[in-house]
């Protein structure tokens, strides 16, 4: 019997362990799926904004997996620094897989970026997804305006998030607190601002269009900055998707020329107002211990060769909620070494490397093993390359002889895991408390009802 840990139930992680279950030349396999979190499906249950429904039933695939009669999902199991090490799981497990993605944002680097009113994106993501961690958190959305920074898918729903009417996100699964707060936003305009040109965008066209159909707002771009691209001047030489990007924005430039001269006036009277503005790189975030202001910008300059210089000239846009979206990064797993240039730990087609040699039974899978690159989809061919690493080295894996029960010896280190009937009381009990507020299934929003939820299963079996 092999018996495989791997540490996170995100789609990395899943599709990890498919691949493990679904291969022919290790018939008897057991994959033990770990989580943090007493749920599963990581960021497609907590990144993935509430009205992308399409892209959230991904879960339903991730389930079909998840209950496979050799894979068992173990919520609530803490990997690391404050719970096991490397070592204890390879007592238990024959090999172990991490896939625990990227944790941290990336840091803006200047002055002001702490003050009161300034975030990272993925705090204001993990508060309207009702992410345990975040039940502390509190965005009042008093601000007028708001900026954003970064130009990435992220950044698109942190912008239509604020932008949403709370009546079009209740049919969603948000909790509560946020749609509340949604309802009471004062925000009229939203600033989704990046430091390079158009073509260089991260977002994804289907993700730029829908900013366009959004009820009562209106997205505001500014011909002469697009014009700064010579690839939007030209964008023969694009990808397609470059390409499509190119023409959503110039549609939106060409209807900027007919309107008023003054952009920031083409939407009196509407709901909303999105800025898209290109070329500025934040250099400062205005504010006092009262809370953010504005931030100053640099208008930059292409260089010729695919980045940006910076011009002199300067630009101060009022804001008093700063959202910074400038990437992900991974953090240090103890136990595991790391590099601390790529945010990655080191490996081989999966195998992590100790100064260069594999690590016995250790591999890795997901942004952890490449970084915070592609869509979910690209995860599936890093999680077949590990899962082959994995299976190659069986014969060397099982030398030890089977150990103890996983989740016996799990409970024995003082973890406490819910299993899947434990996820199955809390999806009953989201259903439930949705039924209640007149809405469909409605996030828990924290720990305590998450893991009380979980335990409900346990008496009543």
């Amino acid at each position: 019997m092999l018996r495989v840990a791997v540490i996170g139930s995100g789609p990395s992680g899943v599709y990890t362990a498919q691949s493990l279950i679904e291969q022919q030349t290790v018939p008897d396999i057991e994959v033990y799926v770990l989580d943090r979190l007493p749920c599963p499906y990581g960021l497609v249950r907590y990144g993935v904004a509430p009205d992308h429904e399409k892209i959230k039933s991904l879960q339903n695939n991730l389930r079909t997996v998840l209950e496979h009669p050799r894979v068992r999902f173990l919520g609530n199991v803490e990997v690391g620094a404050a719970g096991l090490g490397v070592e204890e799981l390879r007592e238990i497990f024959d090999a172990v897989v991490f896939c625990v993605g990227a944790a941290t944002d990336r840091h803006l680097g200047i002055p002001g970026e702490e003050l009161p009113g300034s975030h990272p994106a993925t705090e204001f993501v993990a508060w309207y997804s009702a992410h345990p961690d975040a039940a502390a958190v509190r965005f009042t959305l008093a601000a007028r305006s708001a900026l954003v920074i970064g130009v990435g898918n992220v950044a698109v729903d942190v912008a239509r998030m604020l932008s949403r009417g709370a009546a079009e996100l209740a049919a969603t699964d948000m909790p509560q607190g946020p749609l509340g707060a949604l309802a009471d936003s004062s925000v009229e305009d939203v600033w989704m601002v990046g430091r390079r040109g158009p073509s260089q965008a991260k977002f994804t066209t289907k993700e730029l269009r829908e900013l366009g159909s959004l009820p009562d707002t209106e997205v505001l771009v500014r011909p002469e900055e697009l014009a700064l691209d010579p690839a939007y001047r030209d964008p023969g030489g694009l990808p397609a998707a470059g390409r499509r990007n190119v023409e959503v924005l110039r549609g939106w430039a060409e209807r900027a020329a007919a309107a008023p001269a003054d952009p920031d006036a083409g939407a009196a009277g509407r709901g909303h107002r999105i800025h898209l503005r290109f070329f500025l790189r934040p250099v400062e975030v205005l504010g006092d211990a009262g809370g953010v202001r504005a931030v100053r910008f640099e208008r930059t300059a292409p260089d010729g060769h695919g980045g940006v210089t910076g011009t002199g000239e300067f630009e101060d846009i009022e804001g008093q909620l700063v959202l910074r979206s400038v990437g992900y990064r991974g953090t240090p797993q103890p136990g595991l070494p790391f590099d601390g240039t790529t945010g990655t730990v080191p490996h081989q087609a999966g195998r992590v490397l100790q100064d260069g040699t594999p690590l016995p039974g250790v591999y890795v899978a997901g942004w952890i093993k490449r970084g915070p690159t592609g869509v979910i989809g690209t995860n599936r061919p890093c999680a077949k390359e590990t899962a082959r690493s994995l299976l190659a080295d069986a014969p060397t894996l099982t030398e030890r002889g089977a150990a103890e029960d996983p989740v016996a010896a799990l409970t024995r280190a003082g973890q406490r895991p819910v299993p899947w009937p434990g996820w199955l009381a809390i999806e009953a009990a989201e259903a439930e408390w949705g039924r209640g507020l007149g809405r469909g299934t409605v996030k828990l929003p924290d720990w305590a009802g998450l893991l009380d939820a979980a335990r409900a299963a346990e008496v009543t079996r």
